[in-house]
């Protein structure tokens, strides 16, 4: 089993930033990859960016340039630090870790872009 817990979320005018942070616990020295997705109303669940234990970096190319993803293995967080943020970039950011076959998922945490 892994939990996840995210924070950072928020309110932040277009062009501004946010970094978001996800705590890992449990098994999780099996957790390979981890990454960040985003669900807008309406829409479905859409990937945002992983990075796998080798420290391959893999962005959907609607935040590429804009978006970074990191990785604290000692502390088990993962990053997403977000700059230049778009209102199209409104969402529910969910942390996402795969363990082989297994996917799992945190609460999430709102992110508006707004003026």
């Amino acid at each position: 089993q892994v939990h996840l817990v995210e924070s950072g979320g928020g309110l932040v005018q277009p062009g501004g930033s946010l970094r978001l942070s996800c705590a890992a616990s449990g098994n999780i020295f099996s957790i390979n990859p981890m990454g960040w997705y985003r669900q807008a109303p309406g829409k479905e669940r859409e990937f945002v960016a992983r990075i796998f234990n080798g420290g391959s970096i893999l962005y959907v190319d609607s935040v590429k340039g804009r978006f970074t993803i990191s990785r604290d293995n000692a502390k088990n967080m993962v990053y997403l630090q977000m700059n230049s943020l778009k209102p199209e970039d409104t969402a529910v950011y969910y942390c996402n870790a795969r363990v082989r076959a297994i996917e799992y998922w945190g609460r999430g945490t709102q992110v508006t872009v707004s003026s």
